[in-house]
């Protein structure tokens, strides 16, 4: 046991949890969840964290960090026209989705085969509007706003994993020496609150749908990219299969998905956190045991953020998704065939536009798979039978046999 592996352990939870809790803020507020049906939100999602990542990790003895979708709530924040009782109706039906795709391989390949330009366009258009909003607050409230920009883009220099984490501190405690914040609320320990779930195709399209599609595609397989890149060895039906269950059960209590971490376990597999790769499981237990606190606070991390600025709850969340943007739309134009199709789902996915009950993340990933299908078929009939293949795709044939 070293001191890096629970200092490791912490930074990821810090990471993971204070960076992002201003996006299930907003999505509980998007939902018109109320205070107690937020409070039971983040605890049960801490608590489905807490058992994926304690158990996974002691299983197969490896680092295995699970995190709540972040994309996944970035896209029911910016959703319109459900309620509560539908965003449970749809993350039962999420997690069921996850629950098949890691039992079953061919589901896995499935969502594998999604063009990952068309889906990096659709999670680039759900977070833009946050990081647009974030923008908008400089005008709103420049006072308060323009030193925090400053002290993310100077604490970004040195940690970036941190820079957000460092705005909310100190905004939080620049807004209460300004008297912008009342009467701090009493601490309070958390609750877990039944929300009843109403089932309907537009939650199922509208929400359960993208979530899945999100969570998989820019979470699950990132999350296993990144043990894989460590030199691990992860099974993916079970580890999705254990992190859809538990979001199942979760679900009820108003929790969205859960996954396995990308960011978060990025601090938790490299030597940084124990020279020798067979000890870096050991951050999992203590990764779970920071998120059992914050389970047991949850109420009271839910009603501190509430007396908080709205200016700065925004700004934190638009830092927060800066970078998942930058990397989506990295990957959505780095194919030249595939640009139009991809701008077309950020568009789509981007404008808002709800048809028929269903939010417009459906739509736009819908969009950007027609189009991309069409121009396979254009390729298809453009091309001539008896044309001689190109150098590049004997290149490309020689690769293939090399792997």
């Amino acid at each position: 046991m070293r001191l890096s592996v629970p200092a490791s352990a912490f930074v990821a939870s810090i990471v993971g949890f204070g960076g992002t809790l201003a996006l299930i803020i907003a999505a509980a507020q998007a939902v018109h969840a109320s205070e107690a049906q937020t409070a039971s939100w983040v605890t049960a999602v801490c608590l489905a964290l807490v058992i994926e990542t304690g158990w996974l990790s002691w299983r197969y003895r490896m680092p295995i960090i699970a995190a709540w979708s972040t994309p996944g709530v970035a896209l029911i924040a910016a959703s319109s026209g459900f309620t509560m009782n539908d965003a449970v109706g749809a993350f039962i039906v999420a997690a069921l989705m996850l629950l098949a795709t890691g039992m079953f391989k061919p589901l896995t390949r499935l969502i594998a085969r999604i063009p990952a330009s068309v889906a990096s366009g659709m999670l680039a258009g759900i977070v833009v509007g946050f990081v647009m909003g974030a923008a908008n607050t400089v005008s709103a409230d420049p006072v308060l706003i323009l030193p925090l920009i400053a002290l993310f883009l100077l604490v970004r220099l040195f940690n970036p994993a941190l820079s957000v984490l460092a705005v909310l501190v100190l905004g939080a405690v620049a807004a209460y020496i300004a008297g912008r914040i009342g009467v701090l609320p009493a601490p309070a320990l958390s609750m877990l609150v039944v929300t009843l779930p109403h089932f309907s195709a537009g939650g199922v399209f509208g929400l359960a749908v993208p979530l899945y599609l999100v969570t998989m595609a820019s979470q699950n397989l990132s999350g296993l990219a990144v043990l894989r890149a460590d030199g691990y060895d992860p099974p993916p039906g079970p580890l999705i299969a254990f992190t859809g269950f538990f979001s199942a059960v979760s679900a009820p209590f108003g929790a969205h998905s859960t996954n396995l971490a990308a960011i978060s376990a990025a601090i938790c597999t490299g030597p940084e956190a124990h020279p020798d790769p067979a000890k870096r499981w050991l951050t999992g237990p203590f990764y779970a045991f920071f998120y059992l606190v914050y389970a047991v606070f949850g109420a009271s991390l839910v009603a501190l953020f509430a007396v908080l600025p709205q200016s700065l709850v925004v700004l934190v969340a638009g830092l927060a998704l800066l970078a998942p943007l930058a990397n989506a739309l990295s990957i959505a134009l780095a194919g030249e065939q595939d640009r139009i199709a991809a701008i077309t789902s950020f568009a789509v996915t981007a404008s808002g536009l709800a048809l028929l009950g269903i939010g417009s993340a459906f739509w736009g990933l819908a969009a950007g798979i027609i189009i991309l299908g069409l121009d396979r078929v254009r390729d298809r009939c453009r091309a001539r039978p008896g044309d001689a293949p190109r150098l590049t795709d004997e290149i490309d044939a020689e690769a293939m046999k090399v792997e």
